[in-house]
């Protein structure tokens, strides 16, 4: 199948839609949660140096893979890589390719959700001002609380698998690309509000200087398994997700020029969240390094203690809120995708994708509560949803992602689809996605399952 062919799904406007929806679908809570406190954790500066060098070396080169073969194939992954892998001939192990990415995000969408739903609750705490002048103790006893709550955490799931579906099931155009072409800009408006904010505050220039000052002595192995892992993850790679989205990208659009526009606004708002976390954090003399806690914890002690602080700590969560939108809407797509070609009309095909994923999701749910002392193998059920796909099969399609491009891919195949015209550079790209890509992944791998 040629880029010629369309599909049944429609085509992107035009490239900057597609790069819309495709760092819609990578900035996420990864960016905004994720990267500032594994910035913390991990030295600053020269934490943000190595995780940079990673995203060259792992992130672009697989998803320029990932996004050639969506479009390429003009379908759903599951059914792109089963046509894929019988006309380049390869082994039929890498038809299963397309259907471990779309589970992977099934499950992904299952617990993501819940996840989200914290965004949602925190928007309305901090717009009702709870958290004016609040101490440790009262943030702590907050979160505590919203977890120990099954009801309000089903609650806030499903009204986020509902904004999801919502969207989705409008279609392509109607749908995905109005959602993006509405939630991207107002994520970029927000974010450069809260910036110009963070500008002001008396802890900028601390702040700024934690997240780029270079201490290599700060580095150790476990970080640079982080920053791998930080910048394979960040980009939305090996869940089915660019794949679909490359299905929707138009055919004369630079390959090249487009995926690495989306890693560099992907990292410009990793870097800019941090430049507006650790400013409020110094300014309130807190531990930057509080890992996981920082957003709902640390956070909205910090906004409480701020002049306008409710209305700044709003503005915060809901650029949060939409982050995880934008995500959570490309995780679904390559199931929904799937069913449609299967002749489901695409509204009943989200409402069904949708209405597992919320059931999966329940378990996510009890995992904070009823069933917190329910452990297995990594945990709680969340903690092994978590674990599978983060550790297990997103590593594993994304090695096979490179691999597959490749090395089974025919040269004229892959060269005629991203027409590079610097010979020199597709050399490069086609080494590095042959021989270092799949080693970078493979060692994230074996690290993650220790």
């Amino acid at each position: 199948m040629t880029a010629k062919n369309q599909g049944i799904h429609g085509v992107w406007k035009n490239r900057w839609t597609f790069i819309l929806a495709a760092t819609g679908s990578a900035v996420g809570l990864g960016n905004i949660w994720k990267f500032p406190y594994i910035t913390g954790e991990n030295g600053g500066g020269a934490f943000v140096l190595m995780y940079l060098a990673c995203i060259l070396v792992a992130g672009i080169p697989v998803m320029m893979a990932e996004v050639l073969l969506g479009r390429r194939g003009r379908m759903s992954p599951i059914h792109t890589m089963e046509h894929e892998t019988k006309e380049q001939k390869a082994p039929g192990i890498f038809a299963g390719l397309g259907w471990m990415g779309a589970v992977a995000g099934f499950f992904i969408l299952s617990f993501y959700s819940v996840i989200a739903g914290w965004t949602l609750a925190y928007i309305g705490k901090m717009a009702s001002g709870e958290f004016t002048q609040a101490t440790a103790d009262v943030a702590e006893a907050s979160f505590s609380a919203l977890l120990a709550d099954p009801w309000m955490l089903l609650g806030l799931h499903t009204l986020f698998m509902v904004m999801t579906g919502a969207v989705i099931a409008r279609g392509v155009k109607h749908g995905l690309e109005d959602g993006v072409r509405l939630l991207m800009p107002a994520l970029f408006i927000m974010l450069l509000v809260l910036f110009g904010y963070a500008l002001t505050t008396p802890g900028f220039m601390q702040g700024f200087n934690f997240l780029f000052s270079f201490d290599a002595s700060k580095l150790n192995s476990d970080s640079i398994v982080v920053a791998l892992g930080h910048s394979f993850f960040t980009l939305s790679l090996g869940m089915g997700a660019m794949m679909a989205y490359g299905a929707y990208m138009p055919g004369k659009a630079s390959l090249t020029s487009t995926v690495v526009t989306v890693a560099v606004l992907d990292t410009l708002v990793a870097l800019i969240a941090g430049l507006i976390i650790f400013p409020i954090v110094f300014t309130n003399n807190m531990e930057p390094a509080a890992g996981p806690g920082l957003m709902f914890q640390t956070l909205p002690i910090a906004f409480g203690a701020l002049p306008a602080g409710s209305l700044i700590g709003t503005v915060f969560f809901v650029l949060v809120a939409i982050a995880a939108w934008s995500s959570a809407i490309s995780i679904a797509e390559p199931a929904v995708a799937w069913a449609v070609e299967k002749g489901i009309p695409r509204g009943r095909a989200t409402f069904l994708v949708c209405l597992l994923a919320w059931l999966v999701g329940i378990l996510t749910v009890l995992s904070f509560n009823v069933m917190g002392d329910v452990k297995f193998l990594k945990g709680t059920v969340f903690d092994n949803l978590d674990f599978l796909t983060s550790n297990i099969m997103m590593p594993l399609g994304g090695v096979a992602i490179a691999v597959f491009v490749g090395w089974f891919m025919r040269r004229k195949d892959v060269a005629g689809e991203v027409k590079m015209k610097d010979k020199r550079l597709f050399r490069a790209w086609r080494f590095t996605l042959r021989y270092i890509s799949p080693l970078a992944i493979l060692y994230i791998f074996i690290k993650g399952l220790g």
